[in-house]
């Protein structure tokens, strides 16, 4: 009797995967000293566990047609009535509101905040910056990610892959403000190699909600 990995359930094919990198990992920490490289290796390991062994998490897939329109409609609108959104999805108010406080409660909808003209806030000027690291360990990474939470001009900071390490967004009233940030602040913050700054000159498309298919 003869058969493929492909025909094993889902939750079989992820554990075996799951079983091979933990094998993998295993034999690299006995064969080298290089403890950077063990603690990449790690690293990858817990993503690996956190991607594939969240497979019972629900997503927008798993929510019906009335529920996706209760969360296309918020995120156009949060402030909206409780009675107008009722009306929009084709409920009565109250299992609308049932179906919104479950919606909240199992982590769809997170927050509901004010969206503010930058322009009206003094942080006109909009930028990105890339920025390389000098080393990426454990030590230097934890340290530059404590470092950005407590900068205000920073509203968003993403690591990523590629030439560089992070890309931030930052907001500031001018360039001379964006001029005492890099100077007073950015530039001050230990393991940084290198920036590149990249002003926005227009927002051609800018938008906080998430396309949700009905």
């Amino acid at each position: 009797h003869s058969f493929s990995l492909s025909g094993y359930p889902a939750r079989l094919n992820i554990w075996h995967f799951q079983l091979f990198v933990l094998v993998f990992v295993s034999i690299i920490i006995v064969l080298t000293v290089n403890n950077s490289a063990i603690s990449n290796l790690v690293d990858y390991y817990s993503l690996v566990i956190i991607l594939y062994g969240g497979e019972n998490m629900k997503t927008v897939a798993d929510l019906d047609r009335t529920d996706r329109r209760i969360l296309n409609t918020l995120q156009r609108n949060g402030r909206i009535a409780n009675v107008d959104l009722a009306r929009d999805v084709n409920l009565t108010p109250t299992p609308c509101l049932e179906r919104v406080k479950r919606l909240e409660k199992e982590g769809f909808i997170t927050s509901y905040v004010a969206l503010l003209d930058p322009v009206k806030a003094n942080a006109a000027l909009c930028a990105y910056i890339e920025v390389q690291l000098a080393s990426t360990t454990t030590e230097a990474i934890q340290l530059f990610n404590q470092q950005m939470l407590s900068l205000s001009e920073v509203q968003e900071c993403q690591m990523v892959a590629g030439g560089f390490d992070y890309l931030i967004k930052i907001r500031v009233e001018d360039m001379q403000h964006y001029q005492r940030f890099l100077g007073e602040k950015l530039s001050t913050i230990e393991g940084i190699s290198q920036t590149h700054t990249y002003v926005v000159i227009e927002d051609v498309k800018s938008q906080t909600a998430l396309k949700i298919n009905l």
